[in-house]
């Protein structure tokens, strides 16, 4: 991240953090803590995602393509969208 974000969008950035690890985890390496910056790369791109929609659909496309081109995964579109959703309800509950 190049600049300070407010507390609120913050909160909302470690959060993700926090879900895109134990949530999403397509790879199955959360059980392991010399794993924990594993998604960190493809957290900016959510989080902005995440501030710029209207809606989870951006976010769990995102997901989708990073999971299936990036890591060579089977589709899983459904749990895409559910923790595209949970990250919709966290940015709702901060007010953003």
């Amino acid at each position: 991240m190049g600049k300070k974000l407010p507390p609120d969008q913050l909160e909302l950035y470690k959060r993700i953090d926090e879900i895109l690890f134990y949530k999403w985890d397509p790879i199955g390496v959360s059980d392991s803590d010399w794993a924990r910056d594993e998604y960190q790369s493809y957290l900016p791109r959510v989080f902005a995602y995440a501030m710029e929609s209207d809606s989870p659909e951006p976010i769990a496309k995102y997901l989708g393509v990073t999971s299936t081109e990036n890591m060579g995964l089977s589709a899983a579109p459904e749990h895409d969208m559910n923790i595209a959703k949970i990250i919709f309800e966290v940015k709702e509950g901060l007010g953003l």
